[in-house]
Parts: C-alpha cells; structure tokens; sequence
C-alpha cells in the first residue's frame, strides 16, 4: 500500500507515519510547517520516518492544488488527511484562516483523489463537532448542527464535503471524530503538555472555570490502532468515534499529572473560555464492532509514558 499523509510532521501524522512504515507500506507525506507552533518541533517529530527509504516527504500547502496532483503522481491507494488548522480558541481568533485551510484544503484534497481516481479516503475530523451534546455518550449517529467554534464548524463541514464526493464519484471515505488525543509529541498548546511544562518549571497551570470541565483523553497508540484498522477497512461511507470512553476531569487529570510528576500543581483559575464545551465521552460500540477498536491504556498510565518522553526530550 502507498498512502498519502497530509499533516504528516504532526502529533497523530507523524506516530501513523512511523507505523504504515513499521508494516512495510510506502508512505508520501506532506506538510507545509506553518508556524502554529515552533516548525523545529515538527521536523523531529519525522527524524525516524525520514531515515527509512520507503518515506517521501514534500513540503507543500494542501490549498495548492497544483502541489497536490503532483505529489500522487506517481500512484496513490489512499489518502489519510489530517492536516488541519486545529485548536477551539485560535480558530476564534482566526476564523477565515481557519475556514482556509481546513475547508478548501480539504476540498482540494477531495479534488485530487477525484481527478486522480484514488479511491480510498481517510477524513481526521474531531469530537468538537458534538458542540454541548446533552447526551452521553456522543454517538456518531447525533445531531451535530450546533458546533460552538469556527474550528468544529470547518471539522463539520469538512464531513459534508466528504459525504458529498463519496455520494457523486463513489469515493469510499471514513471519517474518523478524534477524541482529546494525547502522548508523546503531544502539540505543546494542549493541556496535559503545557500542564507537563509548567508544573516542571514550578509556574502556575491555568484551569479555565472550576475544573469540572469532562475530556475523553484518547492515547496516541490506541487512535493509531483505530485509524490503521479504518483504513483496512474503508469501504462505503462511514463515521467513527475513537475515543477511550472514559472521561475525566481536568481536576482528577491534574491529580494524575501530579502523581505521574511527582510534584504539586500549582492552580492559577481563569474564568471559562468561548468555545469550550463542558464534556466530551465517546460511544465507540461502532468503531469496536467494525474495526476491532478496543483502546486500552488507561489515563494513568499514559501520563506517566508522556511524562517519561517530555523528560527526556526537554532541555535541563
């Protein structure tokens, strides 16, 4: 098999990137190091993928249509597009840039597997689309017409884009709701990283409201494991949760990071931020009974495995 990965320098890209190549697959992988967060970080994260032959790297925007017919020139099976303006508050910032890239760079990337008859398509959408679903789980068949951020409207709307072209050209694509994923190479804006680097440096940790907020951290191995079984499997048009479904809260997270450090946090609260929902929990019976899908590392001993990799990668 010879996949393209856009976004392939970042978190979840780059641990697929490494595990296509691990199970003999040839892999394109492209990223344009947009300065979201430092691109120096990205370009580790793709040391051990550049040094296996059966990796090609092009630096290009998904936006450039031109760019991207001619990166699956030389033959494509199946294109996994995670590359994404991603974050709830920045897109609040930067709502047309958002809507940029994540909305027309999939469009692009939805025109080049037409034009190019690629015929198997891996969507990276986000829980962010369930809004403040009153129901819990969220199961992938809700209603999801209320995104609260232009991030999860461009995820959402991404979706569409996608059901459209499978509906026209019969393009079979899955689009995969990622759930609060965390790990090493974690993005150092997101909350067990920045947690992890501030309690390290002795500085407050801001907890947005009272804590109570519900997240269902999902880790890096288990969404790998899911998202290498829907691409085995991407047939028809299918939506699936990857999540661990079992949330918790930002306040039993920092006592787990506590744990996991071995030191105590010092909580700064801010008030609730635009944008944020109050919970997300992930039904994943479909993604179980279709794809095998069974998460099973537990919150804490994942943290204790982020905390082990930050170690070692941070400067003393």
């Amino acid at each position: 098999m010879r996949a393209l990965i856009t976004g392939a320098a970042g978190f979840i890209g780059s641990h697929l990137s490494e595990r296509l190549l691990t199970q003999g697959c040839d892999v394109v992988g492209v990223d344009n190091f947009d300065d979201f967060y430092d691109p120096q970080v990205k370009r580790r994260n793709i040391e051990t993928c550049l040094r296996n032959k059966a990796f090609k790297l092009v630096e290009a925007d998904i936006r450039d249509s031109d760019a991207m017919h001619t990166v699956v020139a030389g033959g494509i099976d199946i294109i996994v597009h995670l590359a994404a303006r991603a974050g709830v508050r920045p897109s609040i910032a930067r709502p047309l840039l958002y809507a940029e890239v994540n909305v027309n760079g999939t469009m692009v990337l939805l025109e080049t597997a037409k034009k190019n008859q690629i015929g198997r398509f891996i969507f990276g959408s986000s829980s962010s689309v369930y809004g403040n679903n009153a129901k819990v789980p969220f199961s992938e068949d809700d209603n999801v017409d209320f995104p609260i951020s232009p991030y999860a409207a461009t995820k959402k709307a991404g979706e569409l884009l996608s059901h459209a072209y499978h509906h026209l050209y019969g393009i079979d694509i899955t689009v995969l709701r990622f759930f609060t994923v965390y790990g090493p190479r974690q993005r150092p804006d997101l909350a067990i990283h920045k947690f992890t680097r501030l309690m390290e440096q002795g500085k407050p940790i801001p907890v947005y409201g009272d804590g109570t907020m519900m997240r269902d951290f999902t880790y890096i191995d288990d969404i790998i494991d899911g998202t290498v079984a829907a691409m085995e499997e991407c047939r028809g048009f299918n939506i699936y949760n990857l999540g661990e479904s079992r949330p918790i809260s930002v306040n039993d997270l920092i006592e787990e990071l506590e744990k996991a450090l071995g030191k105590k946090a010092v909580r700064q609260h801010e008030p609730a931020q635009p944008g944020d929902v109050q919970r997300t929990y992930a039904d994943i019976t479909r993604a179980t009974r279709d794809l095998g899908y069974e998460p099973s590392m537990a919150i804490e001993d994942g943290l204790k495995r982020f905390v082990a990799w930050f170690r070692e990668n941070t400067p003393r």
